[in-house]
């Protein structure tokens, strides 16, 4: 496991559309998962220990966006064949195991990654309502050594929810940090 961290916020950077297989069996593109008033698209994966330290959390803090606007995607950008963890049937079972309420999506050519820039399991994209990145910060400063307390500020959630209200992110964001993508050969930097 390499440790990533994700670059500065770029707020002239505007969302690529993209047409990824769910665990549902679905199809989705960007414009089937945007909300009213912006998007949210993660890169998470299954076997990560930064994705699994904060999932609970994460599934709670969606459901709070989701009923103020924000469409959410999970996008799991890493190659299955080296990370069996990490194969669609395990995302389905992941999926189901943390009760998603968002389409969990398989990144298979790792081209939406690449498009996005993603570094890093977590890596989370905050959209406001015109498709311009707002937020690429952390979900709140829990890591595998570190769980979460009573005073762990939510920082993904009132990031997101100030995008809602004003269309525009926080000044100050923290990077995220995690597990770095598993590139295939072909796609490896």
């Amino acid at each position: 496991m390499a440790l990533t961290h994700t670059p500065i916020c770029d707020t002239s950077f505007t969302a690529p559309d993209f047409s990824l297989k769910g665990v549902d069996g679905k199809t989705y593109s960007l414009a089937d998962v945007r909300g009213e008033k912006g998007v949210l698209v993660m890169f998470i994966c299954n076997h990560c220990p930064y994705v699994k330290a904060i999932i609970k959390t994460l599934v709670e803090d969606v459901k709070k966006l989701q009923k103020n606007g924000v469409g959410v995607v999970a996008v799991m950008p890493n190659d299955t064949e080296n990370y069996p963890d990490d194969s669609f049937e395990n995302m389905q079972r992941f999926s189901q195991e943390n009760g998603f309420t968002f389409p969990y999506v398989i990144d298979e050519t790792q081209h939406t990654a690449r498009d996005y820039d993603a570094v890093c399991t977590p890596d989370f994209f905050g959209f406001n309502a015109e498709m311009k990145l707002q937020y690429r910060g952390r979900l709140d400063d829990v890591t595998p050594s570190r769980p979460a307390t009573e005073d762990t500020a939510r920082e993904l959630l009132d990031a997101m929810l100030q995008v809602a209200e004003t269309g525009k992110g926080p000044e100050h964001q923290t990077p995220s940090m995690g597990c770095s993508i598993k590139w295939r050969s072909e796609n490896a930097a």
